[in-house]
């Protein structure tokens, strides 16, 4: 078993790694713009799997499952919350958003594009948001990786630590060369693997249990654990999950990214059937893992035992190279998304004033990947960081909070103003840290109350303020009529 799950493993990460070097060969006579957003050449399949890859982490297949295995069918308003904001944000939000980020002077990352929208000279809301992005990506990262180390270590008795270096070093590698275009690739290669395992591990566990193998702790599961309707605070959190995906940086970057609007609608058909379907069958992993496994010891592994429990080795070690698609899919997203946000938004306007050439800011992109994963490790190693499942949730409060309200009301409201984006921004980061730290103990989610005061902030701060010039009304009219 632990030959020739390991075997399976290796040849895995060598295939990403042969990803990263073909891109890098491919796209090495390329600018900026290719290596942080492919050219704007992604079609819509890459771009849909992509786009759903890059969010569905290890937290699928490991912290979702976890948490419906601990405390029942309740916890699956999470997977309802996901599914209503990520459609909704695949058809509402990112045809505006291509055409936003094309016609506001073909910008390449959200803080550039939130400035460019306003035709602003300052510099500052790049930097708050470059600031934003590294600190909560870091975290972010974190979790995938963290999941990379509890994988090896319960397949293969690999220390966690050493696991977690790992997987570190095969992200940075195909991250470090390819740039875009191979994060996309391997996402989508990863967003297959994880649908297909996840489709085959519970009908595959449904039917054992069917035939009589269920364990005989199924009958002594919690109180209420197929309630749906917990409590409301469970509802109302658990639907606030889809508030962050209207100010995800590492995926609505993927619908500036669509060659066409054209593309864009296949995309949107794509993404959503796909994440709806790896959203209904995490939650059944979870329920099935526990009436076929009974009690583990750590519910985060339920659906590595599942599946070393149901399969031979090979079948095995291809499924569970799932979680390691997940956490790698996510993670090289989240640290290619802080590379463009530091090259872009820091290094080149303000720390070289406009002089960094396209090297020299590909250069500085692949220096912030390697620091953010050394730090990302540091704190997934650190034995009190927290679960898997709570990294996700304090990274995803605060991109959902913070960037969420700017970029619906930059695509939505003509009258909306650079000062308003800044203290949306702002507001709606701080009150989310702020309750987090605070007022977690009341049961309600801070992406929702961050959300609510970065939109009540931005609305007030622009009304407020002068009313938009006409250049910058002009460029809202030209984007809102925009075809290609």
């Amino acid at each position: 078993m632990f030959n020739v799950e390991t075997i399976v493993f290796v040849v895995y990460l060598v295939f990403m790694l042969g990803i990263g070097v073909f891109f890098f060969f491919r796209s090495k006579d390329g600018g900026d713009k290719t290596y942080f957003l492919g050219g704007r050449q992604m079609g819509p399949w890459v771009s849909a799997l992509s786009a759903g890859a890059s969010d569905m982490s290890a937290w699928v297949l490991m912290g979702l499952p976890a948490s419906i295995y601990a405390a029942g069918i309740g916890q699956a308003w999470i997977a309802i919350g996901l599914g209503i904001g990520y459609t909704i944000s695949w058809l509402v939000e990112a045809p505006r958003l291509r055409s936003f980020s094309l016609v506001a002077n073909d910008s390449i990352t959200i803080p550039q594009y939130l400035t460019n929208r306003f035709l602003s000279k300052s510099k500052l809301l790049q930097i708050i948001c470059a600031v934003i992005f590294l600190v909560a990506y870091t975290v972010y990262a974190a979790s995938s990786i963290k999941a990379c180390g509890t994988l090896f270590n319960t397949v293969m008795g690999l220390d966690a630590t050493v696991a977690m270096y790992i997987a570190a070093i095969i992200i940075i590698g195909y991250t470090f060369l390819g740039g875009f275009s191979a994060v996309c690739w391997t996402d989508f290669f990863q967003g297959l693997l994880m649908l297909g395992a996840l489709l085959i591990a519970p009908i595959f566990a449904l039917a054992l249990i069917n035939g009589g193998q269920a364990a005989a702790t199924m009958t002594e599961l919690p109180e209420g654990y197929w309630n749906l309707f917990t409590n409301w605070k469970d509802v109302v959190s658990g639907l606030g999950w889809g508030l962050g995906y209207f100010g995800m940086p590492h995926i609505i970057v993927r619908f500036m990214s669509l060659e066409s609007q054209a593309s864009l609608k296949k995309s949107a058909k794509i993404g959503i059937s796909w994440t709806v379907l790896i959203l209904i069958f995490s939650v059944a992993s979870g329920c099935v893992g526990h009436l076929l496994m009974g009690e583990l010891a750590d519910s985060s592994t339920v659906f590595i035992q599942m599946v070393r429990f149901m399969f031979p080795a090979l079948i095995s070690g291809i499924l569970l190279s799932a979680i390691l698609a997940a956490a790698m899919s996510t993670a090289d997203s989240q640290l290619l998304a802080s590379a463009s946000a530091f090259a872009s938004d820091v290094y080149k306007p303000v720390i070289r004033k406009g002089k960094a050439s396209e090297k020299e800011m590909l250069w500085a992109g692949r220096f912030v990947v390697l620091v953010i994963a050394v730090i990302a490790v540091l704190i997934a190693s650190n034995p009190n960081s927290g679960t898997i499942m709570g990294l996700v949730e304090n990274a995803w409060g605060v991109f959902g909070a913070a960037f969420g309200p700017a970029i619906l009301l930059s695509l939505f409201w003509k009258r909306f103003t650079f000062s308003g984006a800044v203290a949306g921004i702002l507001a709606g980061s701080i009150v989310d840290i702020c309750w987090l730290a605070f007022l977690s103990s009341t049961g309600i989610y801070e992406i929702i109350p961050g959300f609510l005061a970065g939109l009540i902030a931005a609305v007030v701060v622009s009304l407020a303020s002068p009313k938009p010039s006409a250049e910058v009304e002009a460029l809202y009219d030209k984007a809102v009529a925009y075809e290609d």
